[in-house]
């Protein structure tokens, strides 16, 4: 359909015969300037309710400076508000170290809206010495996800070293994910973008990463692992 409001010689003749409604005039800097204008006396009074013009140099200058002053003490008002919002969240920022006793209370129990990241490892496995420097640069990377560990046999007694390193993630007394073995982390070889963009996925936090920095095995593995979740009766090649 044709812009109504185009010029063009066949809408000047609907507009003639009623068809197409009046062409709205166009604004101008000066007619935009005298809006503005308008707008600041109707918002500028004196506090005893008079008009601009009505208004001395003394209490414009006076007026000026209490609307100057009222901004700035809004600003610095959203300002305080926005810094106590933001301590209030990055509340974190390291791996808290915790006991079986202290699980309920550091996980399950960690408050509305907090991701909380748990870390099960043997300082003799290699690959969870990897994982644990990366958990440390995310914990302080994003210091509103609670990130927490312990030794897997101190935190879950016998629990087997094969299952090594392991990574729970809970929001709000729930688990949300296990990650057992470094294989989805790309394995040894894992790196921060790799845990970062996984636990990303999640919700965990928001990532800059744009793109799936896992190796294309270890995203082929996982697409087939979460075929086999899908269909448990899907034939294995």
């Amino acid at each position: 359909m044709d812009n109504p409001n185009e010029d063009t010689q066949w809408n000047d003749i609907l507009r003639s015969k009623g068809i197409l409604p009046p062409k709205e005039p166009e604004v101008t800097e000066d007619d935009l300037a005298a809006m503005v204008d308008e707008a600041a006396a109707k918002v500028l009074r004196a506090a005893d309710g008079r008009p601009l013009e009505d208004m001395s140099l003394g209490e414009l200058d006076e007026l000026e400076d209490e609307e100057e002053e009222r901004i700035l003490q809004e600003m610095r008002e959203k300002r305080l508000a926005e810094m106590k919002a933001q301590a209030a969240a990055s509340k974190f920022g390291h791996i808290i170290n915790i006991t079986a006793a202290e699980y309920t209370k550091e996980i399950n129990q960690a408050g509305p809206g907090v991701w909380v990241v748990v870390f099960l490892y043997k300082n003799e496995v290699l690959v969870c010495r990897r994982l644990q420097q990366i958990l440390k640069e995310l914990a302080a990377k994003f210091p509103a996800v609670k990130f927490v560990q312990s030794v897997s046999t101190t935190c879950v007694p016998n629990y087997p070293d094969r299952n090594l390193p392991t990574v729970f993630v809970y929001h709000e007394d729930d688990m949300k994910m296990q990650f057992v073995g470094p294989s989805i982390f790309g394995g040894e070889a894992m790196t921060s973008d790799n845990v970062e963009w996984a636990l990303a996925q999640l919700g965990v936090m928001t990532t800059d990463i744009e793109e799936d920095p896992r190796s294309r095995s270890v995203q082929d593995a996982l697409a087939q692992l979460r075929v086999e979740e899908s269909d448990p009766d899907s034939d294995i090649d």
